[in-house]
């Protein structure tokens, strides 16, 4: 099987590349000064011991360390020296790695801008109208042909076993399903596991999961496999193919990574923009995060 690893998480969110091999941590805890010097040390300290993708994308963080670090001076301002962190950050090229500030929030949207979008809401208007149905927080419709169509825009927005149910039983006359995830940025994993579990007939194994047990760039656990159970309540058994874009992140790419083992699904699309993991939070001493 092949496997796939992610970044680290934390509010200086540093999120995981893809979906398989996912990372956590502890709160981390430091002392440095509050002032240029030591904030500055203490992000380049946190992602040093927490960050799990340097080797894997070829990144070596001393050099771009003592580069950014020559360039901090004892009088600039919280402006100036946001804006180098964030640059540092940029560094990683990761969508998922934001510095917070009171005043500004750091962002890297390469992963996707670099892309074509290959989506137009105005189609799915088209396609839906106005008289399509929602529940569990998807818009749904039989179209021409018999074939059902879904679109669900993100899974920060709840998932019911109600409202799939009734989705699934209106969706049962279908000859397949069309289930589009197109730009949904991602949330939570429990959405994402009660509506995969829909389409599974028995407990899968879907992937590994490795935790960050140290400081070192490769200190991780030993790979545990990661299952998912299949629903006890109505599952869907035609053909499904779920529509991805490179906006799919985070929880949306667990979610197309998942469904890949799904035996009646197929994915189509765009290679995805990645992301996914668990958490991981931390503050600065001038109460960045």
């Amino acid at each position: 099987m092949k496997q796939k690893r992610g970044f680290l998480s934390f509010a200086l969110i540093i999120l995981l590349l893809t979906g398989f091999v996912s990372t956590s941590c502890e709160s981390y805890k430091f002392d440095f000064e509050n002032n240029p010097q030591g904030n500055f040390d203490a992000l380049w300290t946190i992602l040093d011991e927490n960050y799990c993708y340097f080797d894997y994308k070829g990144i070596n963080w001393d050099s771009i360390g003592t580069s950014y670090r020559a360039r901090v001076t004892p009088n600039m301002s919280k402006d100036a020296l946001f804006d180098l962190m964030a640059l540092m950050l940029a560094e990683l090229k990761d969508g998922h790695v934001n510095l917070i500030a009171t005043h500004d929030i750091s962002r890297y949207w390469n992963w996707k801008e670099d892309y074509p979008s290959n989506f137009n809401t105005l189609i799915i208007d088209k396609y839906l109208s106005t008289d399509y149905s929602s529940a569990s927080s998807m818009k749904y419709k039989i179209l021409e042909d018999n074939v059902g169509y879904i679109y669900y825009g993100s899974f920060s927005n709840p998932v019911s076993n109600s409202g799939l149910s009734q989705i699934l039983n209106r969706m049962a006359i279908c000859n397949g399903i069309i289930f589009d995830v197109r730009d949904n940025g991602g949330g939570s994993l429990v959405n994402v596991e009660r509506l995969a579990s829909r389409f599974f007939n028995e407990r899968t194994l879907v992937g590994y999961i490795s935790h960050k047990v140290g400081p070192g760039h490769n200190d991780f656990s030993d790979l545990f496999p990661k299952h998912l159970d299949s629903s006890n309540s109505i599952r869907y058994q035609k053909p499904i193919y779920i529509l991805t874009n490179r906006g799919c992140y985070s929880a949306t790419n667990e979610f197309a990574s998942t469904m890949k083992y799904a035996q009646n699904a197929t994915i189509v699309g765009d290679k995805t923009g990645g992301g996914g993991g668990f958490p991981f939070s931390s503050e600065l001493p001038n109460g960045w995060s």
